[in-house]
């Protein structure tokens, strides 16, 4: 480890903070670090989710196979709008609620968030919706945020949750979102939706993001709105846990569209 001034805010956040330099370039070992970090981003992209692996994680409950418009990986990538379309047909195989929340979980552009994070985190927030009718979980393949409205609408889900892999950065390739919606159908806006980021092994527990998204759905279902109108941080004791809530709440920064 380096030992100069700055070791103390190395220490605090997986930045890339005082690296140093030799000549008029970075140290190798900062150098090497940087090209790891790009190619498992790459791979995090262009990965599959192995979505047969969930499905047992997630035994027993039901789950349904489901694909976008896009033919494949790289049409999902240049056409962002074939990934916010079911494929022709793929309606017809989800059943028809009524349900009050369903979950779908979405590949995104990272596979590796998907397959660690994604299973436990449903899990998580299923056992603290008793009474609530859940319909079964939704796997969705080449998938955008906005495939959750035509699923929820063709299955009369009161709420779609959203279970997507982040865009990865350069600290964190396995990231998961999760964006909650109100009465989903075609063509609403990203404002409807509350979101919770970062959820992965270095920044929001899949249990917490479990806590924090059954609150959002109780809130939701009380008050009957999601996005800008549902205010993303529970107050003092709305969820059960140790930490405190400023600890619990993530947000994304403005502006940021990791996945639409």
């Amino acid at each position: 480890m380096r030992d100069d001034a700055f070791d103390m805010l190395r220490r605090m956040t997986r930045a890339r903070v005082a690296l140093g330099r030799c000549g008029d370039g970075l140290p190798t070992q900062a150098r090497l670090e940087f090209q790891m970090a790009h190619a498992l981003a790459r791979d995090a992209v262009w990965g599959k989710v192995n979505f047969d692996s969930i499905a047992d994680a997630l035994a027993p409950r039901e789950v349904i196979k489901v694909a976008s418009a896009a033919p494949d990986r790289a049409s999902y990538l240049r056409r962002p709008d074939l990934g916010r379309r079911l494929a022709a047909g793929a309606a017809s195989q989800l059943p028809s609620g009524p349900f009050d929340l369903v979950f779908v979980i979405a590949d995104g552009l990272s596979a590796d968030a998907v397959e660690r994070h994604a299973a436990d985190v449903v899990i998580a927030t299923e056992a603290r919706l008793p009474g609530l009718a859940i319909g079964p979980v939704v796997l969705a393949s080449q998938a955008r945020v906005a495939l959750g409205d035509d699923v929820g609408a063709a299955m009369r889900a009161r709420l779609v949750a959203v279970l997507i892999g982040e865009r990865p950065g350069l600290s964190a390739a396995d990231s998961l979102g999760v964006y909650l919606t109100l009465h989903p159908a075609p063509g609403l806006r990203d404002s409807a939706r509350n979101c919770i980021s970062n959820i992965h092994d270095h920044g929001l527990s899949a249990e917490r993001a479990g806590e924090k998204l059954a609150w959002l759905v109780r809130e939701a279902l009380r008050i009957g709105v999601t996005g800008i109108g549902l205010k993303e941080a529970a107050p003092d004791g709305a969820i059960e846990t140790t930490h405190s809530t400023a600890e619990i709440t993530h947000h994304k920064p403005t502006g940021a569209r990791g996945h639409e």
